[in-house]
């Protein structure tokens, strides 16, 4: 297939194959979500499930690639089903527009979990559905407030720092007993808000490096790289 030539040009004819043959499950489709989402689809990986209960809205439009003014109300998986098969029609897609959360139930084994959920009970709840079945996850932790690309890494979860988010993450998972796994976040301290709005301010070029961050992860563990 011609649109995957410089893929297997980087990973060879098995290292592709093994990436057709992967299923990632990614819960969240808006800032950070949809940048893993679209690194996903254009690498190959043959089969994507994707979990939101969203709909866009125009104030996405800043940052989520997948808004923009044809797609506000629509539900965010939707869009991105369609854009996944713009890209390469023979990717399974599998959406689900529902919120996760400690009652929900699913019936598939993805080989590897990218979480974008917003919401710390949610993220929880998916950490515990992850650990029951043994699951590979990769987190993301806050990239709101932020501004500087350059302080984004990726480490365990006990191992994180600065982060207010991944604080509030950590003492959740040690109190519930779950075991680490891998997060993405920033060194970088949050940046005030300006004036008094109820919502954090975020710039696409940081939620953008973080979902980018989380899809080669798990990219690099489809191919035994880490």
């Amino acid at each position: 297939m011609t649109r995957l030539n410089r893929t297997r040009l980087l990973y060879g004819q098995e290292g592709t194959e093994k990436l057709k043959n992967a299923t990632v499950m990614v819960v969240g489709c808006g800032a950070v979500g949809s940048f893993a989402i679209e690194a996903l689809a254009r690498s190959g990986v043959g089969h994507l499930i994707l979990i939101d209960f969203d709909s866009v809205e125009e104030s996405n439009i800043n940052r989520q690639l997948f808004a923009s003014d044809s797609t506000v109300g629509m539900p965010k998986v939707d869009v991105a089903a369609a854009r996944i098969c713009d890209i390469n029609p023979e990717i399974k897609t599998t959406t689900l527009n529902i919120f996760f959360d400690d009652g929900t139930e699913l019936d598939f084994n993805p080989d590897f979990i990218i979480d974008a959920i917003d919401t710390v009970p949610s993220k929880v709840a998916l950490y515990k559905w992850a650990a029951r079945y043994n699951i590979p996850l990769i987190s993301s932790m806050g990239a709101a407030s932020k501004t500087d690309i350059t302080k984004i890494k990726i480490a365990p979860l006990s191992k994180t720092t600065v982060c207010p988010l991944a604080a509030r993450v950590r003492r959740m998972v040690r109190e519930q007993g779950l075991p680490d796994f891998s997060a993405v976040y920033s060194t970088q301290q949050p940046v005030p808000v300006v004036g008094h709005a109820k919502n954090l301010g975020s710039v696409i070029t940081v939620t953008g490096t973080f979902g980018l961050m989380m899809a080669n992860w798990v990219i690099n563990k489809i191919q035994n790289l880490t």
